[in-house]
């Protein structure tokens, strides 16, 4: 009985193995001029269909994380930003933090790096397999209090609540009145052991209490973000002034 590769591409796409399908002609002739045995043909197409998932699965994490901007943790400067060693930049990169459920803090004043090493982890997580969410503080609020009747709200929040790593950029850049923090500590509850978060900020965690507004939210807040954190204060020149472009 013989098969035509038409029929088995067809086969292949009703187990959802469409890029498989598409590949097996190549597959076949490479099987016969190489001699390939029963077991060396299945592993060749099975790891080919398991490296297409990944990809799609990062390429779909990708888009769900809606980072501003990808920038690797390869393209980090140390030179620039002395306050992070290269050894504790390898240790971020191995993510033991988040398999831990730890959570990151970058203080330091603007354009010093803390989104770029956000993002940099961000990707990272995603390359191994994480769900991530990116979001500025100046995004959230808004989403906060519109999620009981705004779709977007209510899709964008379940993503973040959902994701094992989740990064919130500009972290207390404006106050918040008694119910914007009420919501935001409600979030942060939530996630508390759940995911991973890092947070951006200029301002360090004493500051926090006058732009929240309620001595009691700050408490529970800090208490949440800081009972497992590492908190890393980068200083420095803002790069963006630095090497800011000039018409000139």
């Amino acid at each position: 009985m013989s098969y035509s590769v038409e029929s088995l591409q067809r086969q292949f796409k009703l187990f959802r193995m469409s890029e498989t399908a598409k590949e097996l002609p190549d597959f076949l002739r490479k099987a016969e001029s190489h001699s390939w045995t029963y077991q060396e043909f299945l592993h060749e197409l099975l790891s080919y269909e398991e490296s297409c998932r990944e990809q799609k699965m990062i390429e779909k994490h990708l888009k769900w994380a809606r980072f501003p901007y990808q920038k690797s943790l390869n393209e980090f400067d140390l030179q620039e930003q002395r306050s992070l060693s290269s050894r504790q930049l390898k240790q971020l990169k191995e993510l033991s933090w988040l398999e831990q459920s730890f959570n990151l803090i970058f203080l330091g004043p603007p354009g010093v790096g803390k989104t770029h090493l956000a993002i940099g982890l961000g990707l990272e997580a995603i390359q191994n397999g994480q769900r991530v969410s990116f979001i500025s503080m100046g995004e959230l609020i808004p989403f906060l209090k519109t999620e009981e009747y705004l779709r977007k709200a209510q899709i964008q929040l379940n993503r973040i609540r959902k994701a094992d790593l989740v990064i919130i950029d500009d972290l207390m850049y404006m106050a918040m009145d008694q119910h914007e923090a009420n919501l935001f500590f409600h979030l942060i509850n939530h996630l508390y052991e759940r995911s991973s978060i890092i947070l951006t900020s200029n301002k360090g965690p004493e500051d926090w209490g006058e732009l929240l507004g309620d001595q009691g939210i700050t408490t529970a807040i800090l208490d949440c973000l800081l009972h497992r954190s590492e908190v890393i204060h980068l200083n420095g020149e803002s790069h963006r002034i630095k090497y800011r472009n000039s018409i000139f």
